[in-house]
C-alpha cells in the first residue's frame, strides 16, 4: 500500500538502505508529508516493490551496494536527473555480519563494517554536497545506534562503527554549516529483519528492559527523521537524538 500523501512539498530526499526496515519507514514518512524520495538498496526486486508501495509518482529506486563509490555517485546523479534537486540525505544503509567479542573478530570483517556503515555515509554526503547542498542548503540525518554510545556485547564492531557515525555527524555539522544541518538518530532495538537476532524468540524478555513497554518500530524512527529534516528543526545541528523507548533510564540494561 502506498504511503498516504499530502500536497507536494517540492523537496527531495535520498534515503539509503530503504527497501525495508528503518530506511523504508523514513522514506514512507517523508512521502506522506509530500516529499519525493530516491531510495537505495542491494536487491533490485525488493527495491522496486518498495517504490510501488511508496508510489511510483513519488519514489525512485537505485539498486547497488552502499560502499560502492560508483553507486553513491549514480544515486545522487539519479536524484538530480529525476527531480533536479536533493535537499535531504538519510544515511541508513548498514551491515552487521559478525556476532561475537571484538577481541576475536576477523579484522577483514571490521573493515567491511566500517566501509559500509561509515565511509559510505561520508561518500554519500560528499556527493550530495557537491551536487546540490553546497549551493542550495539542506539537511542530513545519519542513522547511528545506541550501540555507539556504550559498550555493546557481541555487536562491538557494529557499535564501534556507529560511534564513528556519531563523530562523523559532528564533523559534517561543523563543516557544512550554516546552510546544511547534520544530525543523527541513535535507535535502540527496532523490530526489523536486520535486528531480529536481538529479540526473536525472547521479545518479552528484551522488552522488559524498556520503560515504554515495547521495542521500536520503523515508524518511530521515520517520525524522528522527518522532524530533523524539517523547518521545525531549523536551529538543531550536530546532535544525536536517542530513540530508545527509555532504555538508557535503566542502568542495568
Amino acid at each position: 500500500m502506498a504511503a498516504q500523501q499530502q500536497a507536494d512539498s517540492g523537496r527531495v530526499a535520498l534515503v539509503t538502505g530503504a527497501s525495508r526496515g528503518i530506511g523504508y519507514g523514513i522514506a514512507e514518512a517523508l512521502v506522506a508529508r509530500g516529499d519525493r524520495v530516491v531510495i537505495t538498496g542491494r536487491n533490485e526486486e525488493a527495491l522496486q516493490e518498495a517504490v510501488q508501495r511508496l508510489g511510483a509518482d513519488r519514489a525512485t529506486g537505485v539498486a547497488g551496494k552502499a560502499h560502492d563509490e560508483a553507486h553513491q555517485a549514480h544515486a545522487v546523479q539519479q536524484a538530480m536527473e529525476t527531480y533536479s534537486r536533493v535537499d535531504y540525505l538519510v544515511n541508513n544503509a548498514g551491515t552487521n555480519p559478525v556476532f561475537g567479542p571484538v577481541a576475536e573478530v576477523d579484522l577483514a570483517v571490521v573493515r567491511k563494517v566500517f566501509e559500509t556503515n561509515v565511509i559510505s555515509a561520508l561518500g554519500f554526503a560528499q556527493h550530495t554536497w557537491r551536487a546540490w547542498q553546497k549551493d542550495n542548503g539542506g539537511a542530513v540525518v545519519n542513522i547511528a545506534s545506541v550501540a555507539g554510545l556504550a559498550a555493546s556485547p557481541f555487536v562491538g564492531a557494529y557499535g564501534m562503527s556507529k560511534a564513528a557515525m556519531i563523530n562523523l555527524t559532528l564533523q559534517l555539522a561543523q563543516e557544512l554549516a550554516p546552510d546544511v544541518r547534520v544530525n543523527a538518530i541513535a535507535p535502540a532495538v527496532v523490530k526489523t529483519r536486520f535486528a531480529a537476532a536481538l529479540y526473536e524468540g525472547r521479545e518479552a524478555e528484551v522488552t522488559a528492559h524498556y520503560p515504554l513497554g515495547r521495542l521500536g518500530v520503523p515508524e518511530d524512527i521515520g517520525g524522528a527523521a522527518a522532524f530533523l529534516l524539517s523547518d521545525q528543526a531549523a536551529w538543531i545541528t550536530g546532535q544525536t537524538l536517542v530513540a530508545d523507548g527509555g532504555l538508557f533510564l535503566n542502568a542495568g540494561f
